[in-house]
């Protein structure tokens, strides 16, 4: 009779074996953020280092201000020109109405004046706006986390130049870990979002649970394999991107 019981458990534990399928994985943030500068400028300081930990709204680096300087500089002074220029043009426009007021000069004149006027105004609200932006720039200087994470890239150091759109720091949320693995063509069909598995990272001892998040093609690559990703439970564990995990989805089965 055991030996009877014996061979059962077998079998099921063969039938449970073929009826999952075990993957190699990796843990990734699935909120990376790159950041780079808005403003080209050299780099006055850098405040963070590879490995850091960050929250939102820290300070990264900072860019040197002296471009920055040199635009509002000329922008206060064209507005101080156009300032001048208007109350000059003021004084003379109500010389003028006194003069047109006793006949000494004709209304085309006037209105020449009122014409000025109106466009030096313009001009000293086109002025006002460009100062306006100058100093908005400032903030674009001082360039802080979007959000808590971790730093896993820096490629700026002090006094290199930066450059808009090039990549100056990785940021990994690790609020936002799931695992990445591949999985073949072949098996693809067995697979459906929601379906769960279980995790295991080695290195931190944790078996947990998880779930397929998103299935992605793989366009890296000729190999015909399809990308999983996969949200899991953390345990509230420390789980750094880049760790080894492995994956055993729970297949269906019709039988």
């Amino acid at each position: 009779m055991k030996k009877y019981i014996l061979n059962i458990v077998i079998i099921v534990s063969s039938i449970i074996n073929l009826n999952a399928l075990e993957l190699s994985g990796t843990v990734i943030s699935d909120n990376e953020k790159i950041i780079t500068s808005r403003y080209m400028g050299f780099i006055k300081k850098v405040y963070i280092n590879e490995g850091d930990f960050v929250k939102k709204g820290q300070l990264l680096y900072e860019i040197d201000s002296s471009t920055i300087d040199n635009k509002k500089h000329e922008a206060q002074l064209n507005l101080q020109i156009q300032q001048n220029n208007l109350n000059d043009l003021k004084t003379n426009y109500a010389r003028y109405k006194r003069l047109y007021a006793k006949d000494l000069v004709p209304k085309y004149e006037v209105e020449q004046l009122e014409l000025k006027l109106k466009n030096i105004k313009n001009m000293i609200s086109i002025a006002n706006a460009k100062v306006k932006e100058v100093n908005y720039q400032y903030r674009y200087l001082k360039i802080v986390a979007p959000n808590n994470g971790l730093i896993i890239k820096k490629s700026i150091k002090s006094g290199e130049m930066a450059i808009p759109s090039i990549p100056a720091i990785i940021l990994s949320d690790l609020n936002s870990l799931k695992i990445k693995t591949n999985v073949s063509e072949s098996n693809l069909g067995k697979i459906k979002i929601g379906q769960n598995a279980k995790i295991t990272i080695e290195s931190i001892g944790l078996e947990t649970k998880g779930k397929v998040a998103s299935i992605i093609p793989n366009v890296e690559n000729m190999t015909h394999s399809f990308i999983l990703k996969l949200s899991f439970d953390t345990q509230d564990k420390k789980i750094y991107p880049g760790m080894y995990s492995k994956v055993i989805l729970e297949m269906e089965t019709n039988e």
